[in-house]
């Protein structure tokens, strides 16, 4: 099989229907994939290798400036996914031994969630109004006043690590992204300034054959930093003081809905957020790093065709092909089912066939072997930019501030004989390249953000 060396052959490639036809026919298609990015990016190892170094160095100067620890840094650089998508391969801990909320005198106070918001329940005839669970309360609000910002009680972080893991199954980003501990308000990431591997790669490193005992020229990486700053998050809900009174029912309740909800409105702003007062969202069409693939000519409003597919995977990053998703809002789930491919005067379905073509199995999760994510959390519904998009997450940043505040309240549904609850925390996201790159060969550019333009 002739392996492709830039992503204008591989795009010939694939939109050979026939030569298609006969890769997938031999299962070849994993094969092809894996040997495209090995012939563009393998090479390369030993002067990515060189380059983490120099950007190590980098950053150590970056955090020292700004009162961070550059001890955390390579901690905080090694957190890239490694391109397994299952959620077994990931840490099962979010736990953060450095924040607030780990300190040993409050840490252990409560076994679970729920524990905590029946104890911070303000009705004064509760069982719970003991002088030991005010004691312990008193704790929690001892270490929020450290951080006079944040308000209400510090949730301990065996329960903050414990919310978030949970919350991992339903989130589409986080899982998957960078994930930056915030110790400050605000933290600069640093990055790499590059817009071009045409002559030189990482911004500015170039390399040279020279004689024997010729003078070296000099290159030198150009890094930058992306900055976030921490955003308030309020997740807020009303449970009855029933509810509240029953121990087991309110723990599922604490436990299973609020996760959830976090993740929700986290995923919301991580892909279509503005940036004003929230997360700069990966999927929104003002970010400059996006490329969007324009519709085929004479492409009918609401559809998504195979040659869309095609050239939207050969615009993204090589070494980015083992980690990036396809992700979709539900509602272009019948124009993925019903792409076709044809060869000759004849043809077929290109990602439902066999069983599935009767509709008596599950469609498949992959397109061109990447995992596909159906969500209503895009930015755009179909035909839209942004319905489907091809990304790689590695590539967008979240600053977590690692703090969670918890209050409760008696007084705003009183008459309804409700209690209202909220949890804050402070988070950003952003993506961490700031343009496409213009591959070595000159070639369309590559970048790690795909999507699909708005269909006429």
């Amino acid at each position: 099989m002739l392996i492709p060396k830039s992503s204008v052959e591989l795009e010939e490639m694939l939109g050979d229907d026939k030569r298609l036809a006969e890769i997938t026919a031999e299962g070849q298609l994993g094969e092809l994939v894996k040997s495209y990015a090995d012939a563009v990016m393998g090479e390369k190892t030993e002067l990515r290798a060189q380059v983490k170094e120099m950007l190590q160095i980098e950053a150590t100067a970056w955090f020292e400036a700004h009162g961070q620890d550059p001890d955390k840094m390579s901690a905080r650089l090694d957190m890239r996914p490694k391109g397994s998508d299952d959620f077994a391969s990931r840490p099962t801990s979010l736990y953060n031994p450095r924040a607030v909320g780990a300190h040993p005198d409050i840490d252990k106070l409560y076994a679970d969630p729920a524990a905590l918001f029946q104890a911070i329940w303000h009705n004064p005839l509760a069982s719970n109004n003991t002088k030991e669970n005010r004691d312990k309360l008193a704790r929690l609000t001892a270490y929020s006043e450290q951080q006079p910002a944040e308000g209400g009680f510090l949730v301990p972080e065996t329960l903050r690590s414990e919310l978030l893991q949970m919350s991992l199954e339903k989130a589409v980003v986080r899982p998957r992204a960078r994930v930056v501990p915030m110790e400050s308000q605000r933290v600069p990431f640093p990055k790499i300034d590059s817009t071009t591997n045409v002559g030189s790669v990482y911004g500015g490193i170039t390399a040279y054959w020279v004689e024997e005992s010729a003078d070296l020229p000099e290159s030198e990486a150009s890094f930058g930093r992306s900055v976030l700053d921490a955003k308030k998050l309020i997740t807020y809900a009303e449970a009855p003081n029933e509810l509240v009174r029953d121990w087991s029912a309110f723990g599922a309740f604490i436990g299973g809905v609020m996760p959830e909800a976090m993740a929700f409105f986290e995923d919301l702003a991580f892909m279509g957020g503005n940036g004003v007062g929230m997360p700069t969202g990966v999927l929104n069409t003002t970010n400059s790093v996006n490329i969007a693939v324009a519709a085929e000519s004479g492409q009918g409003a609401n559809t998504i065709v195979w040659q869309n597919v095609i050239k939207m995977f050969a615009r993204m990053l090589p070494q980015s092909l083992s980690s990036a998703v396809w992700i979709a809002t539900i509602d272009s789930f019948p124009e993925l089912a019903t792409m076709a491919l044809s060869v000759g005067t004849g043809g077929g379905p290109v990602w439902l066939g066999g069983p599935n073509a009767s509709g008596a199995d599950t469609p498949p999760v992959t397109i061109l072997g990447r995992p596909v994510i159906f969500t209503e959390k895009t930015p755009a519904a179909l035909g839209g930019q942004g319905d489907l998009s091809f990304v790689d997450l590695s590539y967008y940043l979240i600053g977590d501030r690692q703090q969670m505040t918890a209050e409760s309240s008696e007084h705003y549904k009183f008459k309804n004989d409700r209690t209202s609850y909220r949890i804050t925390q402070r988070v950003d996201g952003r993506p961490w390249l700031d343009s496409p790159i213009t591959p070595a060969n000159s070639g369309p550019t590559l970048g790690p953000v795909v999507q699909l333009a708005t269909r006429p």
